[in-house]
C-alpha cells in the first residue's frame, strides 16, 4: 500500500498566512487537515516571523479558526530571537529591547536582563516589530550597536499586510539601523534557520516537514535549516514561479493544500531525456519546459519542474523557461 506523504516525517512546521488562514478567515480544509496530524502520530509546530504577538494570542486565534495550538506548539521569532540572544550573551546580561512587551518578556524568561536606554551600557540589542515604535527607540539601539553591543533582529521582513494595505516592516526598521550604524544583525527569523530549528528543539523532533505558500521565507528557511520543504498551493507562491526559483528556494513537494499531506505523493522519475509525473511528462529544450498534459495540470508542474531543475542544477538567481503545454485547459 502506497504510503501518505506525511507518514515519512514525524513532525508537520506550518507557517500561518496562506497556508492555514487568509486575512480574517481560515483556508478551507486546512483546519480539519491540522486536527488529524495528531492521529497520524505527527506533531505539529506554527512558524510565524510575528514577534509582537504572543503565543497564547496566536494560539487562541487558531483555536477560533478551528485549528489545534496551544501556546507550546506556536514558534515565533520573538522566541527564537531571545533563544538565539541568550547564546550569545553571559547569563544575565542587559539587553536593550526595540520591540514589544512580548519580546521583553521573552528575554526576561532567557534570564536576561530588559533595559530601555543605551546609557545603561547594554551588552546587547535585540530588535523586533512593534507598531509603537518610533525614531528614539531606532536612535537608542543605534547608540548601543555603535559601541559594540550584539545585535539580534527577529526577522526582516520588509513589509507587513494591515487591513488597509501593506504597511513597513521590521526589516525596513532594522534597515535604518544599519545605514545608521554600518553593522549587520544576527536574525533569527524566516528564512534563517534558527526559528526552525529552535522548534524542533522544543518538539523534540528530527525530520519535520515544513510547509509554506512563500519561497523566500518559508521554502528557503526550511532549506537553510535542512528540512524538507513544500508549498502549498493556496497562498502567495505558484507551481510556475517555483520552477523559475533559485535552487534554495526550490521545494521538495508541491501540493494543491494540506489535506493532500494524507495523500500518496506521486513518483517523479526520469524518462527519456525528460521527466515523468503520473500521466504527465516534460522535456526541456534550451529555455523552453514543454510539459505532454492538459495545461494547469499539477502532475505537469511536478514533472516540468524537475526536468527545468535537472537542467539548471545550480541557479543563484531565478531563471524563468517558457512554459508550452501540449494539451489546452479547455480540451
Amino acid at each position: 500500500m502506497t504510503k501518505a506523504l506525511l507518514s515519512s516525517f514525524d513532525a508537520l512546521f506550518a507557517d500561518l498566512d496562506g497556508v492555514v488562514y487568509a486575512g480574517p478567515h481560515a483556508i478551507p480544509g486546512a483546519p480539519e487537515a491540522l486536527q488529524g496530524l495528531e492521529a497520524a502520530g505527527v506533531k505539529l509546530a506554527y512558524i510565524t516571523n510575528n514577534a509582537s504577538r504572543s503565543s497564547a494570542t496566536v494560539a487562541e486565534h487558531l483555536r477560533e479558526l478551528g485549528a489545534p495550538a496551544t501556546p507550546e506548539n506556536v514558534f515565533g521569532s520573538a522566541q527564537a530571537g531571545a533563544e538565539l540572544l541568550a547564546g550569545l550573551v553571559p547569563a544575565g546580561s542587559t539587553v536593550l529591547v526595540t520591540g514589544s512587551a512580548t519580546l521583553t518578556e521573552q528575554v526576561r524568561a532567557q534570564g536576561l536582563v530588559p533595559v530601555a536606554s543605551a546609557e545603561d551600557k547594554p551588552a546587547a540589542v535585540i530588535q523586533g516589530f512593534d507598531p509603537g515604535l518610533g525614531w528614539k527607540d531606532l536612535a537608542e539601539a543605534a547608540f548601543a550597536i555603535t559601541t559594540g553591543a550584539v545585535w539580534v533582529a527577529t526577522n526582516t521582513d520588509l513589509t507587513i499586510p494591515q487591513a488597509r494595505g501593506i504597511a513597513p516592516g521590521n526589516g525596513t526598521l532594522v534597515a535604518a539601523v544599519a545605514a545608521a550604524t554600518g553593522k549587520t544583525p544576527v536574525v533569527a527569523g524566516k528564512p534563517e534557520a534558527p526559528l526552525f530549528t529552535t522548534a524542533a528543539r522544543h518538539l523534540g523532533v528530527e525530520r519535520p516537514l515544513v510547509i509554506g505558500d512563500r519561497l523566500d521565507t518559508d521554502i528557503l528557511g526550511g532549506t537553510n535549516a535542512r528540512y524538507a520543504t513544500a508549498l502549498v498551493l493556496t497562498g502567495v507562491d505558484s507551481p510556475a514561479s517555483a520552477m523559475a526559483a533559485p535552487s534554495s528556494m526550490r521545494p521538495d513537494f508541491l501540493v494543491p493544500s494540506l489535506a493532500a499531506l494524507y495523500e500518496p505523493y506521486p513518483e517523479v522519475e526520469p524518462l527519456d531525456g525528460g521527466f515523468r509525473c503520473g500521466a504527465a511528462s516534460a522535456q526541456v529544450s534550451g529555455g523552453e519546459v514543454r510539459i505532454d498534459s492538459a495545461e494547469g495540470d499539477l502532475d505537469g508542474w511536478r514533472a516540468a519542474c524537475a526536468a527545468w531543475w535537472a537542467a539548471h542544477p545550480d541557479a543563484a538567481e531565478p531563471t524563468a523557461p517558457t512554459v508550452r503545454w501540449t494539451v489546452s485547459a479547455a480540451s
